[in-house]
């Protein structure tokens, strides 16, 4: 794993705005950096990354079928108490889940380890599929890297394929996100793009814009009663809004499902650490109120945290609410967004790896149950956050 400085394609910001990447700067500040990309061999693609994500995505499975038949675990995971049938019912059902990503943190180097699981919402998916791929060809025609290149990167391929497993062709899907937001229209764009292709319906509705029948069916922005939406809103809000009530009766399948509430929840590291304690690819976490609570518990947690540690809300987006603490003593934190009031789980501290001054998270993409695509962001800051440079790689 490298870091290689290269040229920047003269007209990439133009083609940028040609294809809607609107976002590719944010508030004066880049966001898409081509100025260098990671390298990686292929071997370092397949046993470094690929597998090790393939295998944590079984091992959340695992756990959703642990937490889901405990109402002492889906309580410490904060799923209110009123929905837990549904969350619960939804994994019995198989309701089937489309995408997720992994944070992971590595160098190329010994293993890498699960930093977190964004298996509801996560976003970077336009520039990961897309924008990465056609900044490949462009610049394997330039010259600038070898005809050989590739990149692990099938991440738009796999959800066409998705969705064909899962929906006859014609079937008519419903898309929704927070209006006025271009990262998250970008990604349910890239959804419903995979969709189309797929051979199926792909109808786009902002989320304020959805309603309720009289007979308690979701209606989109022209009254279509929906039965199929993905939604890029996260479980632990729809859970605690007023259309969570109808949920239940509205006869519309969710995409992500229910169950992901449990998956993309921070509570999903130390159910994770409990069940396979020792794991090459995880960080040792505890529910913070569980070290509180009793001596064992806490001697355990201080030896397998060592020296730092870092608290993180249940719930939280973008990095908000993290506070790395060393030797006793808070060393960074980032802003908290509104999340800062939820229970806290401790990880043992791990550093990003550092190239050229910057800190880079691996986002390993998962499609159904395995491991598809790379997507790397980078910071200066040890707190990957909403405006972390997005860096295209390669594999040599």
């Amino acid at each position: 794993m490298q870091k290689i400085d290269l040229p920047e394609r003269e007209d990439w910001r133009a083609r940028a705005e040609e294809l809607g990447f609107s976002f590719a700067d944010m508030h004066g500040e880049p966001y898409w950096d081509e100025s260098s990309a990671y390298a990686f061999t292929l071997e370092e693609i397949e046993t470094g990354i690929e597998d090790p994500a393939t295998e944590l995505h079984a091992m959340a499975r695992e756990a959703v079928a642990e937490i889901v038949a405990s109402e002492e675990l889906m309580a410490r995971l904060a799923i209110p108490e009123a929905h837990r049938d549904l969350v619960a019912d939804s994994w019995r059902r198989a309701e089937p889940e489309i995408y997720g990503r992994f944070d992971l943190v590595w160098d190329g180097t010994g293993t890498a380890r699960m930093l977190e699981y964004n298996a509801d919402t996560p976003t970077s998916l336009y520039e990961s599929a897309a924008f990465q791929w056609g900044w490949l060809e462009e610049q394997i025609a330039a010259g600038v890297l070898p005809a050989d290149a590739d990149q692990f990167n099938g991440i738009h391929e796999a959800l066409v394929e998705r969705f064909r497993a899962l929906f006859p062709p014609d079937t008519d899907l419903h898309f929704t996100a927070m209006a006025g937001n271009p990262e998250d229209y970008a990604t349910v764009e890239s959804m419903a793009w995979a969709a189309r292709e797929a051979g199926m319906g792909a109808h786009y509705s902002d989320l304020e814009s959805i309603g309720l029948s009289t007979g308690g069916q979701f209606l989109d922005a022209e009254d279509r009663v929906i039965g199929t939406l993905f939604k890029l809103y996260p479980w632990e809000d729809l859970l605690r809004d007023g259309f969570a009530a109808h949920l239940a009766t509205a006869g519309c399948l969710m995409l992500e499902p229910a169950w992901k509430a449990v998956v993309s929840n921070k509570g999903l590291l130390p159910v994770l650490w409990r069940m396979f304690p020792g794991h090459p690819n995880l960080l040792p976490a505890f529910f913070e109120d569980e070290i509180a609570g009793g001596a064992p518990e806490a001697r355990r947690a201080a030896d397998a945290l060592g020296r730092a540690h870092v608290r993180k809300p249940l719930f939280s987006r973008e990095g908000a609410a993290i506070r790395i603490v060393e030797d006793g003593r808070e060393t960074e934190a980032s802003a908290e967004g509104g999340y800062g009031s939820h229970p806290m789980i401790v990880q043992a501290y791990h550093p990003l790896p550092e190239f050229g001054g910057f800190r880079p998270v691996l986002g390993a993409w998962i499609v159904g149950e395995a491991c598809v695509g790379l997507g790397v962001r980078e910071d200066r800051g040890r707190i990957t956050q909403d405006l972390s440079r997005f860096k295209p790689h390669f594999i040599r």
